[in-house]
């Protein structure tokens, strides 16, 4: 009898799925430093679980490994990872003084959270128009989670006399919970490409930004999310002049080309009158 021997499933393509566990197991580990209030380690948690969840996808891209199990995998990680723990360690922190408004406020920001990713799995299969591919519909998990945790940033650099203020907090994750589900378009790093000409200046600002980070990772995270709320605006009217250009030439290609319109021949004179059939 000819036995079929069955081939094992490629390692390559379990890489993302471990990426994503990865964050999913950071993000709970954040929670259980938010317990144990060490709020320090809990923020790097996040972050690593950030890191972790820009890998996963590039690395199945990369792979082409992609599948719909990885796709929801990855969809429920990030509701852990950038809906729940954030919100976990900011009640733990200062929101629980506000007791049941304070609670109300951090199922908000997770609901958002939620509908964020839920409306992303919904726009997946459908094809963007050209202008909007280097474009998000409002902040991302990840870069809401990472907003989120602004006042922890500056209260460990500066201290707690106005960063841990409930009210503040209140606010503000009131605020980057409304920008999550919103429609704002705010800039995605997936399609920039970066010139031959540009490459060693870039590794350089890498160089650069993981020196800071490392000496002072507080200032520098503040820092980034100052840039990142500032560029908003600059993103949103970048958005709208490309699509105002895109809606241009497309009502330019509408419009019916102008067909010229030729005279009728001239009749040549001549002396004789031409002939006529009635006539005789």
């Amino acid at each position: 009898m000819r036995v079929r021997r069955l081939s094992g499933f490629s390692v390559n393509r379990l890489i993302p799925n471990v990426l994503t566990l990865l964050a999913l197991c950071a993000g709970m580990t954040a929670i259980r430093f938010a317990v144990s209030e060490n709020f320090e380690a809990a923020c790097y948690a996040i972050i690593v679980a950030g890191v972790f969840d820009g890998l996963d996808g590039r690395m199945a891209r990369l792979l082409k490994s992609t599948s719909r199990f990885g796709a929801e995998l990855d969809s429920l990680a990030d509701f852990i990872s950038f809906g729940v723990a954030p919100a976990l360690v900011l009640y733990l922190w200062t929101m629980s003084a506000l007791h049941s408004i304070g609670w109300a406020i951090i199922l908000f920001f997770a609901i958002c959270c939620a509908l964020r990713l839920a409306r992303f799995n919904t726009e997946i299969a459908a094809e963007p128009q050209p202008y909007a591919a280097g474009f998000f519909s409002g902040v991302p998990a990840p870069g809401g989670a990472g907003l989120s945790l602004v006042p922890m940033f500056i209260s460990f650099e500066w201290g707690d006399w106005i960063a841990r203020s409930p009210y503040l907090n209140a606010v503000w994750l009131s605020g980057i919970a409304l920008l999550m589900i919103s429609r704002v378009p705010t800039v995605s790093l997936k399609p920039i490409r970066i010139p031959h000409d540009l490459v060693l200046p870039t590794l350089l600002g890498v160089g650069v930004f993981a020196g800071l980070f490392t000496t002072a990772p507080w200032p520098t995270l503040t820092f980034i999310g100052a840039v990142y709320v500032g560029s908003i605006p600059l993103t949103v009217r970048a958005y709208y002049r490309l699509r105002r250009a895109a809606e241009a030439r497309k009502a330019e290609a509408a419009e019916p080309a102008a067909v010229p319109v030729t005279p009728p021949p001239a009749i040549p004179k001549s002396g004789h009158e031409p002939a006529n059939e009635w006539r005789h």
